[in-house]
């Protein structure tokens, strides 16, 4: 009689950010090593309501390390914000005889995760967020792509800047964070960084670029998205200096491309670790890297605290800039 494999689970939640797909690919080829049945659901815990899903193999996660997204695809449920709708997803689950369930995601999907653990399902997360903002962990998956996009189309925004001689103020992506924000401006080389931790004054920063405009071709601000509207910065900074502002929102191109080397990496040690604390019995936690140590958090820590931006770095950033 052949005994019947053990079964896990896969889901990709909230915003896309590259890297999840290689933690798909990798969570399936080393869940099979270790013996399970490897279950991806489709759209995240609405798929876990729905019920949809496929059994993934090494096969069908090949060739897909090198693709931007996750081929799981994400949307938001807000019928999984209810018991209802997590009572349904739990039910599945059980009756798919799944023992244990991977979410990857940011905060929001690991306040998912938290409640059905609360229901006695099995559930390990690892995070993966272009603004990298989870607490817990120095990286998240996503973040060093992302970075590594706005590098690319900022170097391409100053080439013009100083071509015509302008100010640039460039809006990055990041919600209510500054993270992106500031390691792209010291990655860049910007002049100026606005982000919502830290207040800044408008009427100052003109003034500056009015003295230092005659020995530059450009100035570079980057805006976080939570900080500031990049047209209303450029708005004040053009009254206020007299000189020609541009604007540019990168939006949601942020969040795409083939995922960097770094990504791909942690996808593969996140992946095992999650794996290996399901076979030993561990839930209700986040996988996540702290001084190069892969560690695991507990999702309360993690979603009990607020992840602050490098402060000595946003420091460093302005004095190069100088």
């Amino acid at each position: 009689m052949v005994k019947e494999k053990r079964r896990i689970a896969i889901i990709t939640s909230g915003g896309d950010a590259s890297g999840m797909n290689a933690v798909i690919r990798a969570v399936t080829r080393y869940g099979i090593y270790r013996g399970f049945e490897v279950y991806g659901f489709y759209e995240g815990f609405k798929g876990l309501i729905n019920n949809k899903f496929e059994v993934l193999d090494s096969n069908s996660v090949g060739g897909i390390i090198d693709r931007g997204g996750t081929f799981l695809y994400s949307a938001r449920s807000e019928e999984f914000k209810c018991k209802t709708g997590q009572k349904k997803a739990i039910e599945n689950l059980k009756n798919n005889k799944i023992e244990g369930l991977i979410v990857v995601g940011g905060n929001g999907s690991f306040r998912g995760a938290h409640d059905l653990h609360e229901q006695g399902i099995q559930v390990i997360g690892i995070p993966a967020t272009i603004d990298n903002d989870v607490a817990g962990t120095d990286y998240s998956i996503g973040f060093d792509t992302a970075l590594n996009v706005i590098i690319d189309l900022v170097s391409k925004i100053r080439d013009t800047a100083s071509s015509h001689d302008r100010t640039f103020v460039v809006e990055v992506m990041g919600r209510n964070s500054g993270i992106i924000a500031v390691n792209t401006g010291i990655a860049c080389g910007a002049d100026y960084i606005l982000i919502p931790e830290i207040e800044v004054d408008l009427a100052k920063i003109a003034a500056q670029i009015k003295k230092h405009r005659a020995g530059k071709r450009h100035t570079l601000i980057i805006v976080a998205e939570g900080a500031a509207s990049a047209a209303e910065v450029a708005s004040s900074i053009k009254l206020l200096s007299g000189h020609e502002v541009r604007v540019s929102v990168l939006g949601h191109i942020q969040r795409g491309g083939s995922p960097s080397a770094l990504d791909r990496v942690l996808a593969a040690k996140f992946s095992k670790k999650a794996v290996d604390l399901l076979i030993e019995g561990e839930s209700d936690c986040m996988v996540g890297i702290k001084s190069m140590r892969i560690i695991k958090n507990k999702f309360m820590d993690v979603l009990e605290a607020k992840k602050d931006i490098d402060r000595e770095l946003y420091k460093l950033a302005h004095t190069l800039s100088i």
